[in-house]
């Protein structure tokens, strides 16, 4: 990651933060560093050994190539460009929610659930709080902090999304992706599967179109790919349609998490 990057990265991080500080705009989203390699790697910052789970998917069957496509709505509002593209063209997709984004968005959540064969609803946490066990600042952001924290933030989030829509998520993704070992174990021993991914679609929403057209354009079979649905003032959204559209194109298909959930694994922890 470049110097110039990573400044980026930390200053979106801390808008994010500031919410419960200083009325920061809800729609402000902590960035989602890319995975380089199959195992998970330890955050570059000080403090307890942190995590990113790398998800791949293996053994798909039917004929060509398929990506998973994943959503992180953090908070804030939806970016109707991404959504009115993938219920335009069919194209299934997991949306992580966060409760706070649950409260806002009432209307592009009613659109989500009447097309059940599309979207699966899973756990993006309560405040979108990074799930580690451990007083650390990840991006500027403080992380949960304790296991009761992140217990909270897991199934505050769970319970908001079983109200919303009827089903209890089986999915979990922590706010910056990143946790510590023990972090993980503890949110699957509450019964959750970690989705981490294999690419980094649009660099937190942070990234040009066209670099996230190319992001998306990297794709291979099996690949977990992240991007976010709730910033619709972002070019990254623009190219996040440019780019699954021309996978679309390609022949790839496209499944849920749920789809082959057995198969899917996540690595280095």
């Amino acid at each position: 990651m470049s110097t110039s990057m990573a400044r980026a990265f930390l200053a979106l991080a801390l808008l994010a933060a500031q919410p419960a500080l200083a009325g920061t705009p809800e729609d402000a989203t902590p960035p989602v560093k890319p995975l380089s390699a199959i195992a998970a790697k330890p955050a570059n910052i000080h403090g307890p050994r942190l995590l990113e789970p790398k998800l791949v998917m293996s053994k798909i069957p039917g004929e060509g190539p398929a990506v998973a496509l994943t959503f992180d709505a953090c908070m804030g509002q939806t970016d109707a460009r991404i959504l009115d593209m993938l219920i335009d063209n069919q194209i299934p997709a997991t949306i992580f929610v966060t409760a706070r984004w649950l409260k806002r968005n009432p209307e592009p959540l009613a659109r989500m659930l009447a097309h059940p064969d599309l979207f699966e609803i899973e756990n993006h946490g309560e405040n979108h709080v990074p799930a580690v066990d451990r007083p650390v600042s990840i991006y500027g952001i403080a992380a949960a902090g304790s296991p009761e924290a992140v217990a909270r933030e897991v199934e505050v989030g769970a319970d908001a999304i079983t109200l919303a829509t009827g089903k209890r998520p089986t999915w979990f993704r922590g706010a910056t992706a990143k946790y510590t070992k023990t972090s993980i174990q503890q949110i699957q021993t509450m019964g959750f599967e970690i989705a981490g991914y294999s690419i980094n679609g649009d660099g937190g929403s942070l990234l040009g179109a066209s670099v996230t057209a190319k992001h998306f354009a990297s794709a291979r079979d099996g690949d977990v790919i992240i991007a976010h649905i709730n910033q619709p003032s972002h070019a990254a959204g623009e190219g996040v349609v440019k780019g699954v559209l021309a996978l679309k194109a390609k022949g790839y298909r496209f499944l849920l998490l749920r789809d082959r959930q057995e198969t899917l694994t996540a690595k280095g922890f």
